[in-house]
Order: C-alpha cells, then sequence, then structure tokens
C-alpha cells in the first residue's frame, strides 16, 4: 500500500472503528434477546471471535 493509500485509510479509521463498535453492538443486543440471562462478557468474545473470523474470510476471497 502506498503512503497515499494509508494516509486515507487512515483519514477513515474512525468512522471504520465506529462502524466495526456498532455492529457488534448490533449482535450483543440479538444474543441478548435469543438468550435470557446471557453471560455478557463471554457473548462478546464470541462476537469479536465471529467478526474476526469473518474479516479473515472476507481477506482470503480478495
Amino acid at each position: 500500500m502506498s503512503d497515499i493509500q494509508e494516509l486515507e485509510v487512515g483519514r477513515h479509521y474512525g468512522q471504520l472503528k465506529k462502524d466495526v463498535r456498532e455492529l457488534v453492538d448490533k449482535y450483543l443486543r440479538i444474543a441478548d434477546w435469543d438468550v435470557p440471562d446471557i453471560d455478557e462478557a463471554e457473548t462478546f468474545r464470541l462476537v469479536l471471535r465471529a467478526i474476526r473470523r469473518a474479516l479473515d474470510e472476507v481477506e482470503k476471497e480478495r
């Protein structure tokens, strides 16, 4: 990646991070609806793990 590309991506990092946080929150809410008395810390770890796995798969598709 060129310096210009890195700068451009870096300019959008804050929005990207916000989008990822909203994605995590979305799936935490869904899990909370489906499983009463959920272990929130464990669910958070599971959601992050699933997102990382999805990112890895998307990366392999390119």
